[in-house]
């Protein structure tokens, strides 16, 4: 858990996180050594397809959470973000990631996700879960959602508000237009 103020609580992959940090530090690395030996226009189209996979490792692995706060829960997915007060929860529940249900549908939230091992164990019958797999992380998580829920949905209001991930979409188009014309001008 993470927290950005007292009301703030914000839940995530660890596992996701540690292995996005490390594909980032692997491609900065690459493009250490694309910038020491400076090929022209191939390596700036190397350069911007390390990039693009920057890009994808962090939308993939490091973006997903999810923000509860007294106003609303934030799911943050790869591409898109959900803003939903607490009056317009409905229940949550986790299948194989966190899902958040509304009147009229439900949203998922892969910040918050089993991992298989553990669902194997619960499935064959092994010892109940301890306090670090990922059943119990997930429970917990649930339990807080829908404590928040029952204290926050009374004074909470407004709409569902979804929006794209505007900043790391246009990174991704700008590194893929740079791409295609370093390949046509080479």
């Amino acid at each position: 858990m993470k927290s950005k103020s007292p009301e703030s609580e914000q839940y995530l992959s660890a596992s996701n996180r540690i292995t996005g940090s490390i594909v980032l530090v692997i491609g900065a690395l690459g493009l250490l050594d694309v910038l020491l030996e400076w090929r022209t226009t191939t390596g700036l189209m190397v350069s911007a397809i390390i990039g693009m996979f920057m890009v994808l490792a962090y939308v993939g692995l490091i973006r997903p959470s999810v923000t509860l706060s007294p106003e609303n829960v934030l799911l943050r997915n790869h591409l898109r973000d959900h803003r939903i007060p607490w009056s317009k929860v409905t229940g949550v529940d986790v299948t194989d990631i966190l899902r958040v249900h509304v009147d009229g549908g439900r949203f998922r939230a892969p910040g918050v996700q089993l991992v298989m091992r553990d669902l194997r164990k619960q499935r064959v019958g092994s010892r109940k879960a301890n306090a670090e797999s990922s059943i119990s992380k997930a429970e917990f998580v649930v339990n807080r959602i829908e404590t928040h829920q029952e204290q926050y949905a009374a004074t909470s209001g407004g709409e569902i508000e979804n929006g794209w991930a505007v900043p790391e979409l246009a990174i991704f188009g700008v590194l893929a237009v740079i791409a295609v014309v370093a390949a046509v001008v080479r």
